[in-house]
């Protein structure tokens, strides 16, 4: 079964897209039009990105003194994916956009993550030029925005610092105002930049024309010093290479300097770099035309101060792509064993009617996917890939209707996508991962090998449950604000939509007992969130926030599959039954897992929290 069949299913039968058509915003568009975008995109993906995979891979990108140098095929695939219009697939008609659904638009680039992710498909230059719309000045809109849709330039999230990964509020990067400019810029006020920032994907590469950083920085008080706390933190544009305000590249280099070039596990066809601000290798001319070395010249975005509540804008948009490329790199990677159980013949068949395992060796050898072990594999990569994807495609859909629906709507919309954002960016990056470490396991030696991908995809998915927030990150988010929030708003309104599900499901005599196990473990995690608090001590409640970020992710895992499969009900294709039986193997396999998990935050086991470091 193809990837694009199961995107029909999901778009088109489960989540029933085609009704966003009725809307104002998409009513231009039609099946025909959807269909045409995931063909457009499937086929880019698989003529310019897929069959350069491995060649980015072992070609990392390296710096030759003046320039990043990147594979030929990368510029192929960069230039292709700008020329489709997906760089401004979701944004209005009046600046060069197909105004898609973002259900439609997620789908679609599902296939380029799945070919190469780490070629890229212009993540994170999309979502900085839609914090931009959101946030930005109608003159940054129309400078850095829409040059970046275009595919002209291209985009960056400059957060993390070397002494400051995941502790934003510990950012050193400061901005100062520059000068008789700082009040006079169309561009914005004007400062100036000097600190360094780490992990910045896509910092330097001649891909594009131009590169738009979006820098988080501080601005001293009076007093000179940095304001401490994530208050103290503003957002600032910081291009490249300097631009007028009609687009046009001044000529002059900006103070941002590549300090280094990280080299990575996996995603080797990505630049990730260190980025210098401010530090003098580009000298930046004032108004009067003399050399400066003050720093990098920035403009801020939005109110000073406020650069974090902006900056989460992307943050949370990258999230969800960082889930959709876990699920895609997962799901390569069962394609390939897949593909490879089907036509590796080892071993032989086990007798049956006998109390001891008895083979003939005189019979050929048989396939392995005849081998119950193998199919093991197989159902619970399926159940993760698949599992995952329905779930990156309803929170999309979840974005659709928080941008286009009824008031109501629109705000359950931004309940639910608060609760499940934590688990749309690290379940995947979790289990898909897992998938890929099973299809390693049925290629057997072979899978350790270059010969085949899924080394390649194993280490590519790695970095997932890292980057954008890492995995207790994301827990203590989840437990200690989101399932709080609004007195537990979102996560009754969940627990809401759960029961639903529950309940169509029980029409049903074949998913009775999976609906049970659903109002079970909803219970389950309910209870133990409010164990979880119920000393009142935050110490105690988050010392085990990732076991619980694992039990809900499942929860919600099963919520998704007994919905997916209450809905293949028109007949019994092989697609179909294939679907049942990832929902009925994560049912079986799976969702019992969770009372493990939630035995340590209910009981706020401290194990971990309390040992001191001598005795490790």
């Amino acid at each position: 079964m193809s990837l694009r069949s199961t995107l029909d299913f999901l778009l088109y039968e489960w989540l029933e897209i085609s009704n966003l058509q009725q809307r104002e915003r998409f009513a231009d568009h039609s099946r025909e039009t959807f269909d045409a975008v995931l063909d457009t995109c499937e086929r880019i993906a698989r003529e310019k990105y897929a069959p350069f995979n491995r060649l980015v891979d072992t070609q990392e990108p390296h710096f030759d003194g003046e320039k990043v140098i990147l594979p030929q095929a990368t510029y192929d695939a960069q230039n292709a994916y700008a020329a489709s219009g997906m760089l401004s697939a979701a944004q209005d008609y009046d600046i060069g956009g197909m105004q898609l659904p973002y259900s439609v638009e997620a789908a679609a680039n599902s296939f380029f993550a799945m070919a190469s992710v780490s070629m890229g498909s212009g993540l994170l230059t999309v979502g900085n030029a839609n914090l931009l719309m959101a946030h930005g000045s109608e003159l940054q809109k129309k400078v850095f925005a829409l040059n970046e849709f275009s595919g002209r330039w291209s985009g960056t999230m400059c957060l993390s610092e070397p002494q400051a990964g995941s502790s934003l509020s510990d950012v050193m990067t400061r901005a100062t105002p520059d000068g008789d400019a700082h009040a006079s810029d169309p561009l914005g006020a004007r400062y100036r930049l000097k600190g360094n920032k780490m992990w910045i994907s896509a910092g330097e590469h001649e891909l594009t024309e131009n590169i738009i950083h979006l820098v988080l920085a501080k601005i001293p008080g009076e007093d000179g010093k940095l304001i401490p706390g994530v208050k103290g933190i503003s957002l600032f544009i910081v291009p490249k290479k300097l631009v007028n305000t009609q687009g046009e590249l001044t000529g002059e280099r900006n103070d941002v300097a590549l300090a280094g070039l990280n080299h990575k596990c996996g995603w080797r066809g990505t630049t990730n770099t260190l980025l210098n601000f401010g530090e003098g290798k580009f000298q930046v001319k004032t108004d009067n035309g003399n050399a400066d070395v003050n720093g990098a010249v920035g403009y801020l975005v939005g109110e000073p101060g406020r650069g974090l509540g902006y900056m989460f804008h992307m943050m949370n948009e990258a999230r969800i792509g960082v889930g959709m490329a876990a699920t895609m790199l997962g799901m390569a990677g069962y394609e390939a064993s897949l593909l490879y159980a089907k036509n590796r013949p080892q071993g032989r068949p086990v007798a049956s009617g006998t109390h001891k395992v008895v083979k003939d060796v005189a019979q050929a050898q048989v396939r392995i996917i005849e081998h119950a072990d193998i199919k093991r594999m197989l159902l619970a990569q399926k159940s993760y890939c698949e599992g995952a994807l329905a779930l990156e495609l309803y929170c999309a859909k979840l974005v659709d209707e928080q941008h286009t629906g009824t008031p109501d709507s629109v705000n359950e919309a931004r309940l639910l996508l608060e609760v499940l954002t934590p688990i749309a960016k690290s379940w995947p990056s979790e289990w898909c991962l897992e998938a890929n470490s099973l299809a390693i396991q049925i290629h057997g030696g072979y899978g350790y090998t270059r010969d085949f991908p899924v080394e390649q995809y194993w280490r590519d998915n790695r970095l997932n449950m890292i980057h954008e927030g890492t995995h207790g990150i994301q827990a203590m988010d989840l437990l200690g604000r989101k399932v709080l929030m609004e007195e537990g708003k979102g996560l009754h309104l969940l627990a809401s939509r759960m029961r639903d599900t529950a309940d169509k499901a029980m029409a049903y005599s074949d998913l009775a007992a999976d609906a049970k196990a659903l109002n079970t473990a909803l219970r389950k995690v309910v209870e133990t969130t409010q164990m979880a608090w119920s000393s009142g001590q935050p110490q105690e409640a988050l010392a085990n926030a990732v076991p619980y970020l694992q039990a809900f992710g499942h929860l919600v895992l099963a919520w998704i599959w007994l919905d997916v499969s209450a809905s293949c009900r028109g007949g019994a294709s092989p697609a179909q039954t294939g679907r049942q039986a990832a929902s009925k193997y994560f049912f079986h396999y799976e969702l019992p897992k969770i009372d493990a998990w939630l035995q340590v935050v209910s009981n706020r086991d401290m194990t971990c929290a309390s040992l001191s470091e001598e005795a490790f």
